[in-house]
């Protein structure tokens, strides 16, 4: 008897794009009036002016387009995947020519050897740096790059891929989900919400603390069960297939950490410094932050004195090895093509317009939240779903005599804890791909401190709203 194989994320997002698109036939095409907010740069939906308008159903070729689709920009509020499949494929590059010099794997054996006994300590340490990114200015794909650094420096302590993707997916995440001055999400939801960005800063920060501390004690309790015993590890099955990948075959002699290797893990290190002070000061994107990653595999490579045939040949390798990233990124946007083309998006919203009318203040945040978590699936953008949803939910909490800063909570809440698992994400499936977890099996394995966040997010929400 044939086992039954869990389908690819490939195949997992067709599926979803042709689920998107049956729904474009059944559910009734409609649309807000539009208004331009000045002050967010874009056009916002004007609560109250919902009508129907004719359906455009999405059929087999819209299916079949919609992951092209997805990879440049479109009518819809979330913006084109295609700078953030090239950014993918040159940092591949970057980290093919970098791997070459052996630079990294000299890096990984000197911490290693340094932290032998305590190498989970870097969970925490790490988490607390990507929430702090997550929280100023929601780190996102900005992230995708330290899959690839962190992989082989845990599976070198002892523990799996896994523990890399979750210190870097759930750190990110639980940040993004306090979000406190992120002007992705809260800063942008405020203003739709016609607040200020500092209103309810406080309930979001002890949501922040508490919740990293939660994400932490969960990654480092599976990561001493692993360390303890590799047969517990939900890639298990790969356990060799991994070592070799992201470790190598390399023998017990510790590799020479030369000048030439120290430089160009200087030069490496530096990357992702100048990287994220210009996402976060200098206001970049990935076009540069892409240039920055091109330059530094071309310096990369003049230093450690490769042939031009050299430099060329190991930057397309690496970038080889992340191209199912790339395409994973352009498949997963298409779901949000077919349904902003099938007319059905301004539909759902208003549908979930009606459902808060006339509930208590504590029954009405805990139903925003959980309108907002569904709608987070049909919109992974945190800034498209802040414009989309805010301009019409936020007036709603005066009637349900709640403030608006705890809508904009609750929004950016159920943002940040579903942009954890979709597979409409490009951050989710990509970084889940690079590190070589199924994404079936993160689901399984996080489950469980979902349950254990929203339980935290309803009680703090419910607090806020009884007060």
């Amino acid at each position: 008897m044939t086992k039954f194989k869990f389908p690819s994320a490939y195949t997992i997002l067709f599926v979803l794009i042709a689920f998107v698109a049956a729904l474009s036939w059944i559910v009734p095409a409609g649309k807000y009036d539009m208004t331009m907010n000045e002050a967010l740069g874009k056009e916002v939906p004007v609560a109250g002016t919902y009508k129907l308008v004719d359906g455009n159903p999405q059929g087999i070729v819209d299916v079949l387009l919609a992951p092209i689709d997805g990879l440049y920009n479109h009518q819809s509020y979330e913006a084109g995947a295609i700078d953030v499949a090239l950014f993918i494929l040159i940092i591949g590059g970057f980290l093919g020519i970098v791997t070459k010099t052996g630079a990294i794997d000299a890096g990984i054996e000197r911490v290693t050897y340094r932290l032998r006994g305590r190498e989970e300590w870097m969970i925490p340490i790490l988490m607390a740096l990507f929430a702090a990114g997550g929280t100023i200015y929601g780190m996102a794909e900005e992230s995708l790059p330290f899959y690839t650094l962190l992989v082989p420096v845990m599976m070198a302590a002892r523990f799996d891929p896994l523990v890399a993707a979750a210190t870097v997916l759930l750190g990110a995440g639980i940040g993004t989900l306090g979000s406190t001055i992120n002007p992705f999400a809260t800063v942008i939801a405020a203003n739709a919400a016609g607040i200020s960005f500092t209103d309810g800063i406080w309930l979001r920060v002890a949501m922040l603390v508490v919740g990293w501390f939660i994400c932490v004690a969960y990654v480092m309790r599976y990561a001493k069960m692993v360390r303890n015993d590799p047969s517990k590890s939900v890639v298990a099955d790969k356990w060799e297939e991994n070592r070799a990948h992201f470790l190598g075959s390399k023998g017990d002699e510790m590799l020479t950490f030369t000048l030439t290797r120290k430089i160009v893990l200087g030069i490496f290190a530096a990357s992702f410094g100048v990287m994220i002070y210009g996402v976060a000061v200098l206001g970049w994107w990935m076009a540069e932050i892409s240039g920055v990653f091109l330059a530094a595999a071309i310096i990369v490579g003049l230093i450690a004195r490769m042939s031009e045939e050299e430099l060329t040949s190991n930057f397309i390798d690496g970038a080889r090895d992340l191209l199912g990233v790339a395409l994973i990124i352009g498949i997963a946007r298409g779901i949000v093509v077919v349904m902003d083309n099938g007319m059905i998006t301004h539909t759902i919203l208003h549908s979930a317009e009606g459902l808060v009318a006339g509930l208590s203040n504590v029954v009405f945040i805990n139903v925003m939240f959980a309108l907002e978590v569904v709608l987070s699936f049909l919109v992974p953008s945190s800034s498209g779903l802040a414009v989309l949803t805010m301009p019409i939910m936020a007036p709603l909490a005066d009637f349900a005599n709640v403030g608006r800063d705890l809508v904009v909570t609750a929004y950016q809440s159920a943002s940040g804890i579903v942009n954890l698992v979709t597979p409409t994400s490009a951050v989710v499936m990509g970084g889940l791909a690079i590190a070589k977890v199924p994404y079936v099996r993160w689901l399984k394995w996080v489950a469980p401190l979902l349950g254990i966040l929203t339980v935290l997010i309803m009680a703090c929400l419910s607090l806020g709203a009884a007060l």
